[in-house]
């Protein structure tokens, strides 16, 4: 049998929609399917990651995520040209840019089956209602060009159905991948997670996993750790970002103590590190790092937003608070802090929440589901 050919577009080969890309690339059957990612950047992690287990890469330069009226017809013309060309099967877009465009390149190629992923929806109350409606408009267009829509987290496939961004019969709800035998927050783990990061203090350390940019909302972590003004207590993020000169400014202006580690390989073993996971976005889909914080047993914060509140139930598996407040924020990582028995209680309750839905395999079923024909 002749394996599918698929192309998984994505606007940054990198962070949650990179990964799951990867990942589902990787947990298909290579019997029955050959995935091409096709992508605008790819990070060092996930390029190399791709090359070891054989996947093709072609990156498009001119598929950039900000709208570009000099970069998008030119992105549209050569994605079309490269499914025409190459007759793929499949072709499966992630996020919000390659998403519009590489669903409206598989239109125009005859590709038989078209399946997008939304890991979350920048629709929202923090930009304009005529950009918000624009955007919207703009998605239910390429919606009616959409076989399947996989939705990361309940909440997102909601919105995708309350929006009207999809027919209701092609949405299908997902969960993030992650590896359920990460190393658990035990002192030893623990030990060698902050040696990793070079933290020698014996103080509190407050972590966060994400890119530095404005959906993630990194201001808002260093407000709330300068807010906390605890001795001894230590922020660390890690990523990078577009934002990363303005934020490091900021937490040497508030006096923050907060530590930029920048891109890590290995964030699964430094998670066991922090006392307190922090997710600050401003908006998101179903994180990967909140995942797999909850399976090294680390207790969460995060804000309340999109599908988060599928894994973060506030007062049993973390706290919620709302974003843009890193004042609330910080009171609720202050509250974790100062009550360990409750962290531990709720960390337990986490890591259980965190089943057999949220693996490769699990993946691939959805993946092989979407790609196969309707059948009567």
């Amino acid at each position: 049998m002749t394996p599918q050919r698929v192309a998984a577009v994505v606007t940054r080969f990198e962070a949650g929609s990179g990964h799951v890309a990867l990942q589902g690339a990787q947990a298909l059957d290579p019997a029955e399917y050959r995935t091409t990612i096709v992508t605008g950047r790819g990070g060092r992690r996930l390029l190399a990651l791709a090359a070891d287990a054989g996947i093709e890469v072609v990156v498009e330069p001119a598929l950039v995520s900000p709208v570009s009226p000099r970069d998008d017809p030119r992105a549209l013309y050569r994605l079309t040209r490269l499914l025409t060309r190459r007759r793929f099967d499949v072709v499966h877009t992630h996020s919000a840019k390659a998403g519009t465009l590489g669903r409206l390149a598989a239109h125009r190629a005859g590709v038989p089956r078209v399946v997008h992923t939304f890991h979350g929806l920048p629709y929202h109350e923090f930009e304009s209602a005529a950009r918000r409606g624009t955007y919207i408009a703009i998605e239910r267009w390429v919606g009616r060009r959409t076989d399947v829509a996989l939705c990361v987290g309940t909440a997102v496939s909601v919105e995708v159905v309350r929006r009207r961004l999809v027919a209701p019969e092609r949405v299908r709800t997902i969960e993030v991948p992650v590896a359920l035998d990460a190393p658990t927050a035990t002192p030893a783990a623990r030990e060698r997670a902050r040696a990793a990061l070079g933290l020698t203090g014996p103080g509190p350390v407050v972590g966060a996993v994400g890119r530095l940019t404005y959906q993630k909302h990194p201001e808002a972590f260093v407000e709330a750790l300068a807010a906390l003004r605890r001795p001894g207590l230590t922020g660390v993020w890690l990523g990078s970002g577009e934002l990363e000169g303005e934020v490091r400014e900021l937490a040497v202006h508030r006096k923050a103590p907060v530590v930029f580690a920048g891109e890590r390989s290995d964030i699964p073993e430094l998670l066991p590190a922090f006392d307190v996971f922090a997710l600050p976005s401003r908006y998101e889909g179903l994180p990967v790092a909140v995942a797999e914080a909850m399976v090294c047993g680390v207790p969460v914060v995060a804000t309340a937003v999109n599908a988060v509140s599928d894994v973060v139930v506030p007062g049993r598996t973390g706290l919620l608070v709302p974003p843009q407040r890193p004042d609330l924020f910080a009171r609720a990582v202050a509250h974790l802090l100062d009550h360990p028995g409750q962290a531990a209680r709720m960390a337990a309750e986490a890591r259980t929440r965190i089943g057999d839905g949220f693996t490769a395999e699990a993946l691939a079923d959805a993946l092989s589901a979407a790609y196969a024909p309707e059948r009567p």
